[in-house]
């Protein structure tokens, strides 16, 4: 075996250990909880991305303006359009945010963000970095949160997905040892566990839940998924009155949808590449990608999205006013509660499961069977309009 080979693949694996040192050190001196009772006005970035992402994302900010329209209006909220972050334009510059659209988004508090397209193999561009996995490191988004709820299978679940680490943070910085071996990465620190564990064990308490399930593949993986685990039972004595349990990944997949064990899980928390699996997984539980927002949180950015894909293919074939904008705006949802509308969010919300869940008056299909995307969002609209929305809500429930 070459020296040389040994060599090179040494100097890369002391390259990466020396960069998540120094982002250890920095997770150390990371800042409070930005206070948004304290701004004027809460800046929210509207960035359509490309695909399908600019159809949606247009729906989902007009029902942001049309539930804020007063803030608008008084100047306590600012909705702001970020574009350039296409996969065209991401190419052009050879980045996965160009630094123009990342010194734009860093002006904003939260964002809204529609689909980014990540480069496949065989797919007409170069192999750049996801965006989404860029913006997330860039800007400390450690925490992916997602909510899924079927109230007619006792089905409340929230996510807490470690964002910044695993096998994601490192995807792009494999190395191919020879043409015969390839060799991954994945990194596990004691204080991005500790944020997203915490993170999930917060929520739980301050909601009244009491139950935390931690996801791991600890009993092979034993290094990484081994520091998880071992955290999240460190963490879990500071929590009395919240009861946990850990899973492994693989069984956990099967008892997401075994109806005996679903309505048992409530709150549940996995490092980033098991987070994403069952996420998408609960999702698809839910009714599909189509139906499900996510928020990536950190304490000075925060950025809430879509959960599926740019639909490159419904815009070749012209059907992208056909795309549905209900993840979208479950997002926009997640957005309001997050920067203290709790109301607002809470009766968009109500208004989302009525539309897609319950009243079905119109059903979004992706081509012309169904509705429009501008038709949804309109049939949104006049929902939350509804005075007598809350009594209509509790009628299904």
């Amino acid at each position: 075996m070459s020296e040389e080979v040994i060599r090179k693949a040494t100097e890369h694996f002391e390259k990466l250990v020396r960069e998540q040192l120094k982002r250890v050190e920095q997770m150390k001196q990371e800042p409070d909880w930005l206070d948004f009772s304290k701004l004027k006005p809460i800046i929210i970035g509207a960035c359509g991305g490309d695909g399908i992402g600019p159809h949606i994302t247009q729906h989902a900010v007009k029902v942001l303006k049309f539930l804020l329209k007063e803030e608008i209006d008084s100047g306590k909220v600012e909705i702001r359009d970020i574009e350039g972050l296409t996969i065209e334009n991401r190419v052009k510059v050879m980045k996965a945010i160009p630094d123009d659209v990342l010194n734009e988004l860093k002006k904003c508090h939260v964002i809204l963000k529609g689909p980014t397209t990540t480069p496949w193999k065989g797919s007409p561009w170069p192999n750049i970095e996801s965006a989404n996995v860029a913006m997330r490191r860039e800007l400390d988004l450690f925490a992916n949160v997602r909510p899924v709820r079927v109230p007619e299978k006792g089905i409340d679940w929230m996510f807490y997905r470690e964002n910044t680490e695993g096998a994601y943070v490192l995807g792009s910085k494999g190395i191919n040892i020879t043409d015969d071996m390839a060799i991954d990465f994945a990194v596990t620190t004691s204080q991005g566990s500790d944020r997203i564990i915490r993170a999930a064990f917060d929520y739980a308490k301050k909601n009244n839940i009491n139950k935390v399930t931690v996801v791991t593949k600890a009993n092979v993986v034993k290094a990484t998924d081994g520091k998880f685990l071992s955290i999240a039972e460190k963490i879990a004595k500071e929590y009395p009155d919240v009861k946990w349990d850990d899973w492994y990944i693989d069984i956990m997949t099967a008892k997401l949808i075994d109806p005996a064990r679903q309505s048992s899980f409530r709150v549940i928390t996995a490092p980033n590449l098991y987070g994403d699996i069952i996420t998408d997984e609960a999702a698809q539980i839910q009714g599909g990608l189509g139906t499900a927002g996510a928020a990536n949180i950190g304490k000075r950015y925060s950025m809430f999205e879509a959960v599926h894909g740019s639909g490159l293919k419904m815009v070749d074939e012209g059907r992208e006013g056909f795309a549905d904008p209900t993840s979208i705006i479950k997002a926009a949802s997640m957005l309001l509660n997050h920067i203290g509308f709790t109301e607002k969010s809470t009766r968009l919300d109500k208004a989302l499961e009525i539309c897609s869940q319950y009243e079905k008056k119109i059903t979004v299909t992706g081509r012309d069977t169904g509705a429009t995307g501008e038709e949804m969002a309109k049939y949104i609209i006049e929902t939350l309009q509804d005075s007598n929305l809350d009594q209509k809500w509790q009628s299904y429930q």
